[in-house]
């Protein structure tokens, strides 16, 4: 069996970044920039003023109270044209462009008004509230790096740099097909012997939130004619994702019907708990991850292997995979041969330390386990008993919709 960390190494290696594609800003929140993001203007154009209130020449009140007579206005979108001379004051407000010789503000707090003539009670140095021109950005300033999944500041970046077209990686397409004769659709009639299937809707959710356009193809029963006319489906797709059928059972069709047609098989088993029976290949040069069926496998093995997969064909800048760190809030015994990713809920010790504790009960059955997680505890191959207090590898998995 692979390690978990070769599986990832051949599932991102097999993925390269798709062509990239011209949206409107309005409709760019959540999607991948194709190309960095530089500034078409200057921000701000010029100096302007922080506050409301008057610009002064600083020399002019350096001893207060000082009596300035007040030759004009310059308001936000507006300009006050001529030059502010000794003993005299511009009313100015907030983002009006500062008048030439004026080289500080001072905010009307600080002032008392007397029709044209204004009497400063505060000394300011020269350079207080006053932005300078460019203080945000200048023309041709790198804003924002391809590779970044935008955010709503992204997208008020891009506005103030004057782009109202950004260049994205197009959604990876990826098909969906669970499995499975004992599997029925929310809401349909349940027989004798069938469970409600979840696969196929938390999957589409997943690649959703990634970043992906999912393709949900339904459920496949344990039919061979049937299941190779839905694999079919997943044509023109950029990666196909199947849900159960790919373990060791009679019923386990997905690797038998993929392999006649044609599938180029790049590995089957990996060393890791949950999610042993996770195949990867290829059929007509459409890239296939076989999930296993059971619900909180299935999850799992998304957060570890899909989101990857989805970033790499983003071109994603951020590290996919990466892990932090907690302490452990309990003790545990040694592990197996198998890595293992137990679900665990998060706090904050007295310390102030994260601190991660698992359920009690890891059975892969318990998909509302991994609904109430926070975090998956790593358990590395053969690893020693640890105790509370231990520091382990953790997967977050809260956080916005990317939460699973």
């Amino acid at each position: 069996m692979l390690s978990v960390a070769e599986a990832l190494a051949r599932i991102t290696g097999a993925f390269a970044p798709l062509p990239a594609e011209t949206v409107s800003l309005a409709n760019a929140l959540g999607r991948t920039l194709a190309e960095d993001v530089v500034a078409r203007v200057t921000q701000p154009p010029a100096a302007v003023s922080a506050m409301d209130g008057y610009a002064v020449r600083a020399a002019d009140v350096g001893a207060v109270p000082a009596r300035l007579r007040v030759i004009g206005e310059a308001p936000a979108g507006g300009a006050h044209d001529g030059t502010v001379g000794a003993g005299e004051a511009v009313r100015i407000f907030t983002g009006g462009p500062l008048p030439a010789d004026a080289d500080a503000i001072i905010i009307q707090e600080d002032t008392e008004r007397d029709g044209d003539t204004v009497v400063v009670k505060e000394a300011v140095a020269a350079g207080t509230y006053v932005r300078p021109a460019g203080l945000d950005f200048r023309m041709g300033d790198v804003g924002i790096t391809a590779g970044r999944l935008l955010g709503a500041r992204d997208i008020g970046l891009a506005a103030a740099m004057n782009h109202p077209w950004l260049r994205v990686r197009r959604r990876p397409r990826v098909a969906i097909l669970a499995t499975g004769d004992e599997v029925v659709l929310p809401g349909d009639p349940l027989g004798p012997n069938q469970i409600v299937s979840s696969n196929g809707f938390s999957l589409s959710a997943f690649v959703e939130a990634c970043g992906g356009q999912p393709l949900h193809l339904g459920i496949a029963g344990d039919d061979q004619a049937t299941l190779a006319d839905m694999v079919s489906g997943a044509r023109g797709t950029d990666l196909l994702v199947s849900s159960g059928g790919v373990s060791v059972g009679d019923h386990d069709l997905v690797g038998r019907v993929l392999g006649e047609q044609g599938m180029e098989l790049d590995f089957w088993k990996i060393a890791m708990r949950p999610g042993k029976p996770l195949l990867f290949g290829r059929v007509g040069g459409t890239p296939v991850l076989g999930l296993p069926g059971n619900p909180v496998s299935a999850l799992v093995c998304a957060t570890l292997f899909l989101r990857p997969a989805l970033a790499a064909m983003l071109g994603r800048s951020e590290p996919e995979g990466a892990h932090e760190t907690a302490i452990l809030g309990t003790d545990l015994a040694a592990n197996d041969r198998r890595q293992d990713y137990l679900r665990a809920r998060l706090s904050i010790d007295s310390a102030g330390r994260r601190c991660a504790t698992p359920f009690p009960r890891q059975d892969s059955s318990m998909l509302a386990t991994l609904a109430h997680a926070d975090c998956l505890i790593v358990r590395p191959p053969l690893a020693h008993p640890a105790k509370a207090g231990d520091v382990v590898d953790i997967v977050p998995l809260s956080g916005g919709i990317l939460g699973i």
